[in-house]
Formats: structure tokens, sequence, C-alpha cells
């Protein structure tokens, strides 16, 4: 499976910068895209956020950046980015498995969906103590199922990490346990 990962995208104090955005900004329960835009708190519970608008367009830039890298790892053309959300998991968050392109009646351009961006804005313990200070949360790891082989590729959350992967991998995010799991995602479209 094509997998772009970039384990420095974004420095400790950009990711910084985002979050405090995010606390400052208004949050819906995430909505879920099939023939009508609804939320179910059964298939993904995770608040998305609205953040600072320049603060947005300054990650958007930083993505734009990236859009090369991407396109060569992906080995695929890449068109315009759909735009970024920034998603806040609580604790016993989730999004059960799904893909991030098809052909759905409630959001027609998720058929031209070619890349999934997601940067982590903190990270994830993983067989060490939780350090909610620095941020850190428990579980919430990425985990894409790129075949019928049932063996799953799963992404340890770190801040900054940046992961781009084709839009129709089955993916999802495993819950979270203690703490908060904060990301940045994105699309781009068909080239």
């Amino acid at each position: 499976m094509p997998l772009l990962i970039e384990p420095r995208f974004l420095a400790p104090g950009d990711c910084d910068r985002i979050r405090r955005a995010m606390d400052r900004g208004d949050g819906d329960a995430a909505e879920i895209v099939g023939d009508t835009i609804v939320t179910s708190s059964t298939i993904r519970r995770t608040t998305s956020i609205e953040i600072d608008p320049d603060v947005r367009e300054w990650f958007e830039r930083r993505l734009d950046d990236c859009r090369p890298a991407i396109a060569h790892a992906l080995g695929r053309p890449l068109g315009r980015r759909e735009g970024a959300g920034f998603l806040r998991y609580p604790p016993e968050g989730f999004y059960l498995p799904h893909r991030d392109r098809g052909d759905v009646a409630g959001w027609p351009a998720a058929a031209r969906r070619a890349a999934s961006v997601v940067v982590f804005l903190n990270g994830s313990t993983t067989n060490r103590p939780l350090n909610s200070q620095n941020g850190e949360f428990e579980g919430g790891l990425l985990c894409l199922h790129p075949d019928s082989t049932g063996v799953p590729v799963q992404i340890t959350p770190e801040a900054g990490l940046l992961v781009a992967f084709p839009a129709e991998v089955l993916h999802e995010v495993l819950r979270v346990g203690r703490g908060t799991r904060d990301a940045a995602v994105d699309w781009f479209y068909d080239g």
C-alpha cells in the first residue's frame, strides 16, 4: 500500500499553536457522510472544531507545500485540497472502519478524494505511563486495513507526524483511553 509517513511535519510549537486554536474554537459532533449527513456516537465519537482562520490558513499552506511529496509517495497526481478539519477525540472517542472516498449522495465530492492526510497534534503512549501534562493520551491509534489479508497497519500518533494514504483505503481510529487525541485532517482530490 502506498503510504507517506513524515515524522516531523510540524514542530512541537506548531502543534501547540493549533491545539490552542482548537481550545478557543467552536466544536460540534463530527459528521458521518452517506446518503445524508448525520451524527452518530455509535459510529464516530469525536468533535469537529472551527479554528481561527489565520491558523487554519497557515496550516493549509504547509499542506500545499507537502503536495509533491504526497503525490510521489502515493504514485498519483493530486488536485486541490478539500479544506482542513480539526478533530478532538475525547476519552472513549473513536471512528469505526470507513473509507474517505466513495460515491455518496450526501457529499458528491467524496468520489474525487485521492489522498487522505492526517497530522497528529499530540501523542499516544505505548507501553509507558501517561503524561497528560505533555498532552499525551492512551490508545487512539490510526489503523489502516489495506487489503483482505486481515493484517492492519497500526500507526501510533506522535505530535507533528503526518500520515498520507489513498482515500479508498479502509481505516479507523481505535478507542482513546485517558486523555484527548487532537488531529488535523484534509483530503486532496484527483489531479
